[in-house]
């Protein structure tokens, strides 16, 4: 592939046929404001109802953005009759109940990520999803940033030749409020990002190796700081490198494909947050004389995102099939998260 082509790929999410489809939300906390409801009224879905265990943030949120229904309970939301897909962005200790709420009343469920802190509690939400015979996803959405997005069309369509590795370089400074008070923070709340991304591009690896450290003086109570590798068949490596201390006002979060055909490296506009940037995508191919070329997007991991794992789970109901994040799918991700927790702990290189 030419290096001047990827200018002309293009990157829209596959609509359903309807897109009127009823959607509850539960939650009306900065993500739902933020990411979820913008992305939603620019692709122009029908938010039908909203709750919150905050009556006066829920109203705001209503008034805001024309949701019709405030409920006053979480029960109300899932038995409403114009509701199709429970929303949720709540903590993982409430969402199981809530989910399990949704799928008894018959409705199909988009949870956040993480699907639990557990991987037999995230294995129970699906199964009980299954039994039901509802369809479960997970806003596993940075798969779909612009940037990585891109880089996932351009593996596929084998620019890169043979890739080699891939590399998350992220250096931030956080304020983990009240995740910060989990036992377990970095990778359930920042690099389950990145771990899924590289599954959506690479497929499975074989292997996890990780370490885990902490910060002097830091609130948070477990981990803001991993080193992580994740080992494929031959000589293909992904690694994640994500630092959330970084004081200096020069933030990082830079990803990099290298193969032996092509390069290329993406700044994403999350270095910048909660103030969102866009992407910026440079790709050079292996030629007798490389040259790179420039991406820049207009589109945003937040909100634009947003829109891709709702428009996949509504195209799944009416295809039949199950959503790109499904459960399921998020299975895969949090095994990997679980193997670098025990290769923590253990010291070991952790087969899959």
């Amino acid at each position: 592939m030419n290096a001047s082509d990827v200018l002309g790929i293009t990157l829209a999410p596959k609509m359903p046929a309807n897109p009127r489809r009823g959607i509850g939300v539960i939650g009306a906390g900065l993500i739902i404001n933020n990411a979820h409801l913008p992305a939603y009224r620019d692709a122009g879905f029908n938010v039908v109802a909203i709750y919150d265990l905050r009556p006066e943030a829920a109203r705001a949120t209503a008034d805001r953005f024309g949701i019709p229904v405030v409920c006053t309970s979480a029960g109300e939301l899932v038995e409403h009759a114009d509701v199709d897909i429970v929303d949720m962005a709540v903590t993982p200790e409430a969402q199981g109940a809530l989910a399990r709420a949704a799928f008894a009343a018959g409705k199909h469920v988009l949870c956040h990520k993480p699907l639990a802190e557990t991987y037999q509690e995230a294995e129970a939400l699906v199964r009980a999803a299954d039994v039901a015979g509802v369809l479960l996803a997970v806003n596993q959405q940075m798969r779909w940033s612009p940037g990585l997005h891109l880089t996932r069309r351009l593996i596929q369509q084998g620019a890169y030749g043979e890739v080699i590795e891939l590399s998350f370089d992220i250096d931030l400074l956080s304020d983990w409020s009240w995740m910060g008070q989990r036992r377990r923070v970095e990778y359930f709340y920042n690099s389950i990002h990145y771990l899924d991304a590289i599954r959506s591009m690479l497929g499975e690896p074989l292997s996890v190796t990780a370490s885990s450290a902490s910060y002097p003086g830091q609130k948070a109570l477990a981990e803001t700081r991993t080193f992580t590798v994740l080992t494929y068949p031959g000589d293909l490596r992904a690694i994640v490198l994500s630092n959330h201390n970084n004081w200096s006002g020069t933030t990082r979060a830079t990803v990099r494909c290298h193969g032996t055909e092509g390069r290329s490296e993406v700044v994403m506009g999350m270095k910048d947050y909660p103030v969102e940037t866009a992407d910026t995508f440079q790709f050079t191919a292996r030629t007798t004389a490389p040259s790179w070329v420039e991406r820049r997007f207009s589109e945003k991991w937040m909100p634009d995102s947003f829109v891709y794992p709702m428009a996949d789970l509504m195209c799944a109901i009416e295809d039949g099939r199950q959503p790109a994040t499904s459960g399921r799918d998020n299975l895969g991700t949090l095994r990997i998260i679980e193997a670098a927790y025990r290769s923590i702990a253990e010291g070991i290189h952790v087969r899959l």
